[in-house]
């Protein structure tokens, strides 16, 4: 049913120029830069620092996306929070032209696993759009379990998960006893080629920002052009989730480094780490 997101998704990062400001044009460079090479595209995840956009500014970034978006490929919105009347506020303002929401787990107020439940379950019933499960315990302080991921796909609303916990045997049991047409998505880009093996649809990838091609390789049963993403992946986390990838699109002429506080831009360090890198990733 939802076969458009199969395959490899991007998690766009959102360019800032030096003010700290929306950087439009380099937004348009990056979506130059994907749309070839994925199947979709996410805006306003964590990986475009969703957490320090204002509502106004997450609404920007997705117009634009909306009307600059080279191949018309279909668009999902990040929307989550701990506080579910406030995501159910305003899931009702999203505009036309999103195919489905990514919605993350609550985080800081660290539900049980029915609260969870019941969170989704809410949001879900007062969608217009269909929703995506996102797990990422390293960041939410609470994992959606497997029995948690089965029970929620049995909602007509709710058509996926991606999933980065890390545990491939969670994976697996959702795998099992999920519904057919339940899309798990790999949210871990070393963890893909795994969770490909084990029947996933596809990946939610960060590091497909600077290398998207790798990831076309890959869904085609290529592994070795992968393999070269190895040694940078790491990198990418070394100071936390945007700032080594937007790091990586600097040296590559592709838009700019800044980041949002409590954030900073890569360390001279990181930067040289991720310079000697790119020199062994083929293009």
């Amino acid at each position: 049913m939802f076969d458009e997101l199969k395959g490899v998704g991007v998690a766009l990062i959102t360019p800032f120029n030096d003010n700290g400001e929306l950087d439009f044009n380099g937004l348009k460079s990056l979506l130059s830069h994907v749309s070839s090479f994925v199947d979709y595209l996410v805006v306003c995840g964590t990986t475009g620092e969703a957490a320090t956009l204002s509502l106004k500014e997450t609404t920007q970034v997705l117009n634009f996306v909306i009307d600059n978006n080279p191949n018309k490929l279909p668009i999902v919105f990040g929307m989550g929070g701990n506080n579910t009347q406030s995501v159910l506020d305003n899931i009702t303002n999203i505009p036309t032209g999103v195919t489905a929401i990514l919605s993350a787990s609550p985080a800081y107020n660290k539900p049980s696993q029915a609260g969870i439940i019941k969170h989704f379950e809410i949001i879900a019933d007062r969608s217009h759009l269909p929703i995506l499960l996102y797990n990422v315990p390293g960041r939410t302080a609470s994992n959606l379990t497997s029995e948690t991921t089965i029970a929620l796909s049995r909602h007509s609303n709710i058509i996926g998960i991606k999933e980065a916990s890390g545990d491939i045997v969670q994976a697996m049991y959702i795998k099992k006893d999920k519904p057919e047409d339940f899309l798990l998505i790999s949210g871990d880009d070393l963890l893909t080629p795994a969770l490909l093996a084990i029947g996933a649809s596809g990946v939610i990838s960060v590091l497909a920002n600077a290398f998207p091609s790798h990831f076309q390789y890959l869904k085609s049963g290529g592994s070795e052009r992968f393999l070269e993403l190895l040694d940078i992946n790491s990198l990418m986390y070394e100071e936390s989730n945007p700032v080594g990838i937007k790091e990586v699109l600097y040296q590559m002429n592709i838009c700019g480094n800044q980041v949002r506080l409590p954030l900073l831009k890569a360390s001279k360090a990181l930067s040289d780490k991720i310079q000697k890198e790119i020199t062994s990733i083929s293009s």
